[in-house]
């Protein structure tokens, strides 16, 4: 069943073509990630879904039982209730039917007596009462707390009221309140900015289990991996479709360009040829030779001209070069601590790091990440302990915050005052690499957006060509492209890395250590953040009691193993039979393409339609085969 369908929708601000011809739909539990450029339409096609804006033309079908829920990016909420209160009335309708029953329970036994009353009231208990379990009452009370906790609020802040809330804090109470409401279609618009990870998590599995359809846009890859079974990609005006979680996404965005660019090449090369043959015709100068020259032009103008293959529009320029190598040891912590009075941020840590390590520091909201880092960068004074840096260290910072930028300076000011010794022409053309063109060069850096903000920031951390890079949540704010070119750039950085994320698939491309704050200190981790939940789930395992493991279940697990074993055997074979036969299109389909270029089909119509089928047919089966080995590959490298 369709909970949503698009067609030929299409939207333009002030004569600029947002996006033209979506068609798109969703079905019931599907669960829908929407990904795409800033500024390329995403929040724009939610608007529009949710009626606050029309669409230019076509059409937007929901049937009228479905019920939509809509959590917007930026989210404001004003109530003296408190927390508790406030989600509860997601309830409300249970509570009154809660409240109706006792009141009846009460008139029941005052009444027992009265024969002439007892029966109708009886009856309008048993129907109440049934209303009641069918809108799982009984569950309602245990729901609402589940979902308070799971978004990060603990018993204390329950019944602390919704006005004296941070901004994140009463996001979540929105977004508890929205997913209580189980909507038949929820719309979910960057629902992890202010989560911790615990409560992504939550969220995760939450959405995962959730009865009705999901579509979410999210700049949290690791979220969508987690959470979604097919990716729509914004981009261009257009939409494309991929099926699988967003690494799928990838995998097949990469095969699809690959494929494009060698089509075009291909077309290209054979153009040149045609042209090439046409200007020898035409310098022959015979009657003869000019007519098969235009007839040539003529096929050539017939032919249907690829567009030079791209990716996404302005991609972020971005490679850190550390001016000097420094020693081997680049920073050394023993005994630290901080406080403010009587209140402990952290106490007694002690780490090292080294050279060309890139260190992912995680940890809960309030446990003194930044606070570490302040401490690092000289900013505050620790309470107890020592900051020893090694040779030839020089440290640089990016703060989420972007306090380094000054708000009433233009973008080039910005640059050029620090770097003084660039000519015009080259700080124009580093601005470029980091998407600053034309008149945005002198905008003032308080009206920038948090996206330019932040590319700004890592321009200026670039040209500090520090050799110890020190980095608090670098990928907030920034699209999905501009994530991957951060993540290739530090990468392939031959300084070190030390950086606070909640991006948890951006540590499992970079970090090559975990470290992970409590209250008790730094646990270090050796490898990825998969890696580092690996080792938590095997902690976690061998707090369970082996006596309790009996003999038959110890048999269970022993055959599960084996047939696990079996079929993925047989899956790396299936794998390895598509990985052949994706080869063998790919040849017949080169094949193709050349016997077109020969003159001996290209002026045989008929030879040329059947080619021409031919290709068309084995493509198809290509992009069949492509699909079940990239579905396949997911399903083994999951397991």
């Amino acid at each position: 069943m369709k909970v949503l369908n698009i067609s030929q929708l299409s939207k333009s601000f002030v004569g600029e073509t947002i996006f033209e011809n979506l068609s798109f739909s969703i079905n019931h539990r599907e669960k829908v990630g929407l990904v795409g450029s800033n500024g390329t339409g995403k929040t724009t096609l939610f608007r529009i879904l949710t009626n606050q804006i029309s669409a230019d033309s076509g059409s937007v079908m929901i049937p009228k039982t479905i019920r939509v829920g809509y959590l917007k990016q930026n989210t404001h909420i004003t109530s003296e209730n408190s927390v508790y209160d406030e989600v509860k009335e997601v309830f409300a309708p249970i509570f009154r039917m809660e409240e109706e029953m006792r009141e009846l329970e009460h008139e029941i036994a005052a009444k027992s007596e009265q024969t002439d009353l007892l029966p109708r009231l009886m009856e309008r208990y048993s129907r109440l009462q049934e209303d009641y379990t069918k809108a799982n009452g009984y569950a309602c009370e245990s729901e609402l707390r589940g979902a308070l906790r799971g978004l990060g609020f603990n018993e204390d802040e329950f019944f602390k009221p919704v006005n004296l809330l941070s901004g994140g804090q009463k996001s979540r109470v929105i977004l508890a309140k929205l997913l209580l409401e189980k909507a038949d279609l929820l719309l979910l618009d960057e629902p992890t900015n202010h989560l911790d990870l615990a409560a992504i998590e939550w969220l995760e599995k939450y959405i995962r289990d959730y009865a009705g359809a999901v579509l979410v846009i999210s700049h949290d890859r690791y979220f969508l991996d987690a959470t979604v079974q097919r990716i729509l990609h914004l981009h261009h005006q257009q939409l494309d479709s991929y099926p699988g979680n967003y690494s799928a996404f990838v995998v097949h965005k990469e095969k699809l360009y690959a494929e494009l660019e060698k089509r075009f090449m291909i077309q290209q090369k054979e153009v040149k040829r045609q042209e090439a043959m046409i200007r020898d015709f035409m310098d022959r100068k015979s009657a003869r030779s000019i007519r098969q020259a235009k007839s040539r032009q003529k096929m050539l103008d017939r032919m249907k001209k690829m567009d030079t293959p791209s990716g996404e529009q302005g991609n972020l320029k971005l490679r850190f070069s550390p001016r000097i190598k420094s020693g081997n040891e680049v920073l050394q912590i023993s005994g630290l601590s901080k406080s403010y009075g009587d209140q402990k941020i952290f106490r007694d840590l002690a780490f090292s790091l080294y050279r060309q390590e890139r260190i992912g520091l995680i940890g809960p909201n309030g446990v003194g990440k930044t606070t570490l880092f302040r401490v690092l960068l000289g900013e505050i004074l620790p309470s107890a302990g020592d900051v020893d840096f090694g040779h030839h260290v020089h440290a640089a910072h990016f703060d989420q915050e972007h306090t380094n930028l000054n708000p009433n300076k233009t973008i080039i000011d910005e640059i050029w005052d620090e770097n003084p010794t660039f000519d015009h022409y080259h700080i124009r053309s580093l601005l470029a690499r980091f998407l600053f063109f034309g008149d945005d060069l002198f905008k003032e850096i308080e009206s920038l957006s948090g996206g330019e903000k932040a590319r700004l920031a890592l321009m200026k951390l670039m040209l500090s060509e520090a050799n110890f890079l020190l980095m608090d949540e670098p990928t907030n704010h920034l699209d999905l492209e501009s994530k991957e070119a951060l993540e290739n750039a530090l990468r392939h950085y031959d300084g070190t890395l030390f950086v606070i994320s909640h991006d948890r698939y951006f540590l499992n491309r970079v970090a090559t250590r975990i470290f992970e704050l409590t209250d008790n200190g730094i646990e270090s981790y050796l490898g990825n953040y998969d890696y580092y939940l690996e080792k938590k789930n095997e902690v976690i395992d061998a707090s369970v009691d082996p006596i309790q493991t009996n003999k038959t279940a110890l048999k269970a697990q022993r055959k599960r193993i084996k047939d696990e074993e079996k079929k993925k055997r047989q899956q790396r074979k299936d794998l390895q039979e598509l990985e052949n036969a994706i080869t063998k299109k790919e040849s017949e389909i080169e094949d193709f393409h050349t016997q077109l270029c020969d003159e001996d089909v290209y002026t045989n119509p008929e030879r040329s339609r059947l080619i021409h089928q031919a290709l068309e047919a084995t493509e198809t089966a290509l992009n069949d085969a492509m699909e079940a080995w990239t579905e396949l590959l997911e399903i083994l490298e999951e397991e």
